[in-house]
């Protein structure tokens, strides 16, 4: 998939294609494919985030509560999204110690009291003890700087997929 076919694919196949890049979220696709053309994947990234930023804060919130916990009860569950399981899988969330799944669990569950929303972070850019180390520190960050910063890591998350399914395009279309 090459900008030039984002650009000229229908609306609806637009949202198919993009409609999960921000996790059970299509209307940020469904949004931004009026913005089109878009010069670059980066470019169409800007108005993703652009689209996600101009929402009402209820909607950022119920984007922010669409996410899986990290190695939580979806996870356990084989309920998440395939993109999640794979970031989870990448950082070793899947294949934690009895201690660390009873680690996360607890740090799950206060971060969600404490913040109303999952702890969110782009797995892929951290080892497991980076996010432990992570969740961890930011547990006690006040909700306002976590609500920013978990929209944060959702657009970075949103940038990795949008990389991965392009690739995924480029070497389907090259075989």
């Amino acid at each position: 998939m090459n900008i030039d076919s984002v650009n000229r694919v229908d609306r609806a196949a637009f949202i198919s294609a993009f409609g999960e890049i921000f996790e059970h979220s299509p209307w940020v696709a469904e949004r931004t494919c009026a913005a089109r053309p878009f010069a670059s994947i980066d470019a169409l990234h800007v108005a993703m985030v652009n689209t996600v930023k101009a929402a009402p804060q209820t909607e950022q919130l119920a984007l922010l509560r669409a996410h899986p916990d990290l190695a939580g009860k979806e996870a356990a569950a084989g309920t998440m999204t395939s993109a999640s399981v794979t970031e989870q899988s990448t950082a070793g969330l899947d294949n934690l110690s009895r201690a660390e799944l009873a680690q996360i669990g607890a740090l799950n569950a206060a971060y969600r009291a404490k913040h109303g929303f999952p702890f969110i972070i782009a797995v892929r850019h951290y080892t497991k003890a980076g996010i432990f180390y992570e969740f961890a520190r930011r547990i006690g960050n006040d909700s306002e700087t976590e609500f920013t910063t978990a929209l944060e890591q959702v657009f970075a998350i949103a940038r990795l997929r949008l990389a991965r399914l392009v690739e995924s395009e480029v070497a389907r279309s090259t075989i």
